[in-house]
């Protein structure tokens, strides 16, 4: 008997479908979209899992979306300023809001500068247009953001932008996080754990497993799989059966002649 996978919200099965893991329950794509998607700012639609999801003071946005309020020019990893809850590129703020003179100003949550003392708090130099991250009222360009603050992966030691996920307390990039046994990743997948090193159902059951004495099939115990145990051998459930009248044994009294098993009636002659 094959054990169930289901969506932990719809209860739809997931075999064969993409699902998404979060706080180890799957979801399929439609519940996860539906209960944890957030909406973009601009089309009111939501943000699938396939998009990228852009934020800013907890407002959410499509990549394509995200856009200047008027020359409609993407905002994608270039420095803007927002003014009456529009976000507006440096330029067009600076047409529209700036007293004209010949340095060039950079705006952000009210505060203006210079362009050449628009720093890196980390590293003192100027950030122009590259992207920076704010933190605690403090600029720092990307590379300095993460050498700083970013977590870094337990596997490559490298910092987690994007994509991290979190097992035994402990931060990986998605694609560092792989079977010990065939290196194939992990990341929304079932998986399970022995000696502290992860492995995919399928080398876990080859390496570790006990085989049924019925159908010659791991036995992988796991999402509460049962098995009858007896004299060093095992069973699936459904495999534990007596030999001549295929009458199943789970829960009844069963005699055993050489390896098999056999039901009262069909071992009184034994």
């Amino acid at each position: 008997m094959t054990e169930r996978f289901d969506c932990h919200y719809c209860k739809e099965t997931l075999f064969g479908k993409k699902y998404i893991l979060r706080e180890d329950n799957p979801y399929c794509i439609k519940c996860y979209e539906s209960l944890y998607s957030n909406t973009c700012e601009e089309c009111k639609k939501p943000i699938g899992c396939d998009c990228k999801d852009l934020s800013y003071k907890d407002r959410h946005w499509h990549e394509t979306c995200f856009h200047c309020f008027q020359c409609k020019n993407s905002l994608v990893d270039k420095p803007f300023a927002a003014k009456e809850e529009h976000l507006l590129c440096t330029e067009c703020y600076s047409n529209e809001y700036s007293s004209k003179c010949s340095t060039r100003k950079m705006e952000y949550k009210g505060n203006s500068w210079h362009e050449t003392c628009f720093i890196c708090h980390r590293c003192q130099q100027p950030i122009g247009t590259k992207s920076f991250i704010p933190k605690d009222n403090q600029n720092f360009c990307v590379p300095c953001y993460e050498k700083q603050f970013a977590m870094q992966c337990i596997q490559c030691k490298k910092p987690i932008t994007t994509g991290g996920i979190t097992y035994r307390e402990q931060p990986w990039h998605k694609e560092c996080f792989v079977c010990t046994g065939c290196k194939k990743q992990l990341s929304g997948q079932r998986f399970t754990s022995r000696d502290e090193f992860a492995y995919c159902l399928n080398c876990y059951c080859s390496l570790y497993a006990k085989k049924c004495a019925g159908c010659t099939n791991p036995i992988s115990g796991l999402g509460g799989t049962k098995y009858i145990s007896f004299e060093e051998r095992q069973w699936h459930n459904d495999c534990f059966n007596c030999k001549k009248c295929s009458l199943s044994l789970v829960g009844r009294g069963f005699l055993t002649e050489r390896d098999d098993i056999l039901c009262p009636e069909c071992g009184k002659d034994i």
